[in-house]
């Protein structure tokens, strides 16, 4: 759908929805030996009994497809400076890996740097419109580095900076 063919009503909810600020992260499957990811502003914890997280990809998602197929999958929450990583994968292509580094841990792609790494097992699924909502339940758990996470938030990135009362 194009700009000009939105309604008020949708376009009033674009804009309202670029108000809210997001964490980014990218969700990770593998397709044989290659990594395959896709960036996401749609993921967020669900459950402390058991762990679980949700995440949202769109139905024509290619790392969906995956995900259905090995029911294992990786959350890599991006730290701030990985602005450029999230631009790269929110991309269509074969390549999107090419020069970024990276390890499978857990027969999962994990993104070095990333201020978290999640590894989970599909545990369910519904549906979200046109995305398809994933029930992750969380298997492993690393919190890479001390970093200030990567937002998004009015189309653009950014991170969080607390108040200091």
């Amino acid at each position: 759908m194009t700009e000009t063919t939105r309604t008020p009503l949708e376009t009033g909810f674009r804009e309202a929805m670029a108000h809210l600020c997001a964490p980014v992260a990218v969700v990770t499957a593998m397709d044989g030996a290659r990594p395959h990811g896709t960036t996401v502003s749609a993921v967020m914890s669900l459950s402390l009994e058991p762990l679980l997280v949700a995440v949202a990809l769109a139905d024509t998602s290619d790392c969906l497809g995956l995900i259905n197929a090995n029911r294992t999958f990786g959350v890599n929450v991006l730290a701030a400076d990985q602005h450029a990583v999230a631009s790269r994968l929110a991309k269509k292509g074969r390549e999107k890996f090419a020069d970024l580094p990276w390890e499978v841990a857990g027969g999962v792609p994990r993104l070095s740097g990333a201020a978290v790494w999640l590894r989970c097992t599909l545990a369910d699924t519904a549906p979200g419109g046109d995305h398809r909502i994933l029930i992750g339940e969380v298997r492993d758990v690393a919190t890479v580095t001390e970093a200030a996470p990567l937002t998004y938030h009015r189309r653009q990135f950014g991170t969080h900076l607390p108040h200091l009362d």
